[in-house]
């Protein structure tokens, strides 16, 4: 038997031998094991960022709801003799185009529809001014298909913002996100109810701030924009605006089209903004807004260099309202703001998204280049 086990004793004593001089070997080289390959794609982020989609949607369907706003027939009568006031000569039209009185008594009611967010527990709702300013009467849908009869509680023009308010309790909300915070390229998602399709969600990134389209057809109408990529259609308006961590960040307001429909940029305003104007009209039925009282030109490299400026960003002011705030903190003509409350402003949307919240008495941080020296500057709002 022992003899047996020698010719297995050598195999092994040889492997053994091996082994050591290609440890030894590879040591010498400074050779070191290949490390796994890990691929950025990898399936396990991807689950990862499709739960995080999914979660903010379960989060911030129920709090969007259906609004169906039309006229009663007595402001449509309204409408129509005003229509006949204004223009007189209109019944002749009817007679030419139509022919039959009977047809002349009949009057269409306008309808629209759009969608609304949830605003507090107690039944506030927020939406676009544009979706309920012809009507009277308004009809909310919930997720779960109940339906109310609404009342208006007041709006902003200026903001296209608007509050109606539903008899209802324990209603579901979502928490607000800070819009200064948002970044460019943060994934966001647009929830709302495009031509009558109820919770329908889509997204996309941030592509700009800031942004002032010229929409709002107001005097000092107050546009400041979050412009996205994900789509919006006719009917999300008034929809929510929601970032990853399904926080509301934005009322969706408008697209850029000339067709009508989506083609690439949509507009939400920003939550800080919704907040402070829909506290204000739910307390008082309108909104406080602070006014700084100066106009301003926004600096480009050419006038950067025409002045001798060492900056090519941020804002001249150009004139100052007699006794208004920023005359009465000692801003002057020429004056660069560069920083509102921290935050940089190189547009006067930017300047409107950051002063434009504030209410009278509340103070605004400025950081000022006057003289190639930058001051601090504290703007109480009038």
């Amino acid at each position: 038997m022992k003899l047996r086990l020698l010719p297995f004793l050598s195999y092994i004593l040889a492997g053994a031998t091996g082994a050591l001089i290609t440890l030894a070997l590879v040591r010498q080289a400074n050779i070191s094991p290949e490390p796994p390959v890990q691929y950025v794609n990898d399936v396990g982020w991807r689950n990862a960022a499709s739960q995080d989609f999914v979660q903010a949607a379960a989060l911030s369907m129920p709090v969007v709801v259906h609004i169906r706003a039309f006229e009663s027939d007595e402001k449509a009568q309204a409408r129509r003799r005003q229509q006949q006031l204004n223009n007189p000569w209109g019944f002749l039209e009817d007679d030419f185009f139509f022919g039959f009185p009977q047809q002349r008594q009949r009057i269409q009611r306008l309808e629209g529809s759009g969608s609304g967010v949830i605003f507090s527990h107690d039944g506030y709702i927020v939406t676009n001014n544009h979706v309920v300013e012809f009507a009277d009467q308004f009809e909310v849908t919930l997720y779960d298909n109940r339906t109310f009869s609404a009342q208006l509680i007041g709006t902003d023009p200026k903001t296209d913002l608007a509050v109606l308010r539903i008899e209802a309790s324990g209603l579901p909300t979502l928490q607000m996100a800070d819009s200064d915070k948002a970044q460019v390229g943060e994934w966001v998602m647009a929830v709302g109810n495009p031509f009558d399709l109820n919770s329908t969600v889509t997204a996309g990134i941030i592509s700009a701030r800031g942004r002032d389209i010229n929409i709002i057809k107001t005097a000092d109408a107050m546009e400041a924009f979050i412009q996205t990529d994900a789509a919006v259609n006719p009917g999300n308006s008034g929809g929510a605006l929601v970032n990853i961590d399904g926080e509301l960040l934005g009322i969706n307001t408008a697209i850029a089209t000339r067709t009508g429909y989506y083609t690439g940029y949509s507009f939400a305003i920003p939550s800080n903004m919704v907040r402070r104007i829909a506290e204000d009209i739910i307390s008082y039925g309108y909104y406080q807004r602070g006014k700084m009282g100066l106009s301003v030109v926004e600096l480009d490299g050419g006038l950067a260099q025409e002045l001798g400026l060492p900056v090519s960003q941020g804002l001249v002011v150009e004139q100052l309202e007699e006794g208004g705030a920023a005359e009465m903190a000692g801003l002057k003509p020429f004056d660069v703001i560069v920083e509102v409350n921290g935050y940089p402003v190189k547009s006067a949307p930017e300047l409107l998204e950051h002063t434009g919240q504030v209410k009278p008495g509340e103070v605004v941080q400025m950081n000022v280049l006057r003289e190639g020296n930058y001051r601090r500057m504290s703007v109480r709002m009038r």
